[in-house]
């Protein structure tokens, strides 16, 4: 028998068995549409909180200064640390693993008025690869610059909200703010953005100005000097060298203010590097076991494969007898049952895949809450599918097909069904 014959006898006999045929590729088409949803759903979960993660800031660390906990160099435990204004500058030459290293300063007590408006949001001082670190970008206009930061420039950047108080609908860039009394021209007005966390405000309620001009203008006032600063934002040089970037910056720091490098409760640290290290394995073990649970129904379809073909060879006998008889080999015998079982498990994971993707691309056109990008499948995971099915149709069809391949034609003829 050629293939085609072998092919066409096949299909007319997964057709005279419609019910049965259905019932096997649904079992199959089920798992396939299973595994590719929750694989799909945690990749989703997994990009709209990465998304979410990066309107805060990426691979990000926030060094507080605290107060020692070990004694060092004799000095006693417990004293209050401040850093400098020029600590960074220390620090980003000794911590070779890090790629930035800048101050930061906030003020929540001024008073801001345009001519429209006033209020008293927070202002907050840095350096311009601020913007990029805190995910800070821009709507209108631009964000200061090296030069205005050389220059003291008095320049403000605007968040969102914060514009709106101030000129409500008209135009801030290039307009004039007085902070405190005195003139800052606005440069540019933020993008909004839906923030996931904040260590000090959202960053659409703040005003952004060169850290040049926040020292000079808006220094701390008493019992703190002049020259402190709240806070130091580090990003490492690579994912690989953060743990080296993080323990480089408190070497540095426990040198310039006399503590131990191994005091974690005198430079406390907010890793957004770590936490997200701990996100990303959390959401892998779900996609994982979503993907074991898909997996299992997969199994579970092959299953119910093998036993509907065990079925169709008993009922098949007289037929499979008839065959044998008339000339038929047991490799054709072979080959009829195994292409029939291969044919329904890729036309039911076809179909599968069909469903799966078709279901993901309804679902993304609702729109999704913040924290979920959507269902997202991947080709991978479509391949990967595909692997697992084939190895089930095979696993599936060889039992059943090597069964009726071996029947003796003379017992099979005497077979009666039922009997």
């Amino acid at each position: 028998m050629v293939f085609r014959d072998l092919l066409l006898d096949t299909l007319r006999t997964l057709w005279t068995n419609k019910l049965r045929t259905f019932l096997t590729m649904f079992g199959i088409a089920w798992g396939i549409v299973s595994i590719t949803l929750m694989v799909a759903a945690g990749e989703g979960l997994k990009v709209g909180i990465v998304k979410q993660q990066e309107t805060f800031g990426k691979d990000i660390m926030i060094v507080f200064s605290g107060r020692t906990s070990l004694q060092a160099g004799g000095l006693r435990a417990g004293r209050d640390l401040r850093w400098q204004d020029d600590d960074y500058l220390h620090v980003q030459e000794e911590a070779s693993a890090c790629r930035d290293v800048v101050p930061e300063l906030g003020r929540g007590d001024l008073t801001v008025t345009s001519l429209y408006n006033n209020g008293s949001p927070s202002v907050n001082g840095s350096l311009p690869p601020f913007a990029e670190m805190r995910s800070v970008r821009v709507g209108e206009g631009r964000f200061y610059n090296w030069d205005d930061q050389a220059k003291g420039r008095r320049v403000a950047f605007l968040g969102t909200n914060i514009k709106k108080q101030l000129f409500a609908g008209r135009p801030a860039v290039g307009e004039q703010i007085h902070i405190n009394s005195i003139p800052y021209t606005v440069i540019g007005v933020m993008e909004s953005k839906d923030q996931n966390s904040s260590y000090d405000g959202w960053d659409v309620d703040k005003i952004f100005i060169p850290f040049s001009a926040i020292m000079r203008d808006f220094p701390e006032k008493p019992p703190s000097t002049p020259h402190n600063i709240d806070r130091l934002l580090v990003t490492p040089k690579s994912y690989a060298e953060h743990e080296t970037c993080k323990y480089q910056v408190r070497r540095a720091l426990g040198r310039l203010h006399n503590f131990d490098p191994n005091d974690k409760e005198a430079a406390p640290i907010w890793d957004t590097v770590e936490n997200a290290k701990a996100f990303y394995v959390l959401i892998d073990s779900m996609k994982y076991f979503l993907g074991a649970v898909g997996l299992t129904s997969l199994f579970l379809g092959g299953i119910g494969v093998m036993n509907v073909m065990l079925v169709a060879v008993r009922e098949r006998t007289r037929e499979i007898g008839v065959r044998k008889a008339v000339g038929a080999s047991s490799r054709a015998i072979l080959g009829q049952f195994f292409v029939e079982t291969l044919i329904v498990a890729f036309l039911s994971g076809g179909a599968g895949l069909g469903i799966a993707y078709g279901v993901c691309a309804l679902v993304n056109l609702i729109p999704m809450p913040p924290f979920f990008a959507g269902l997202l499948p991947t080709w991978k995971v479509a391949f990967l599918s595909f692997l697992l099915l084939s190895t089930v149709a095979v696993l599936s069809a060889l039992y059943p097909a090597r069964r009726a391949s071996v029947i003796d034609p003379i017992e099979a003829l005497r077979y009666e069904p039922g009997g």
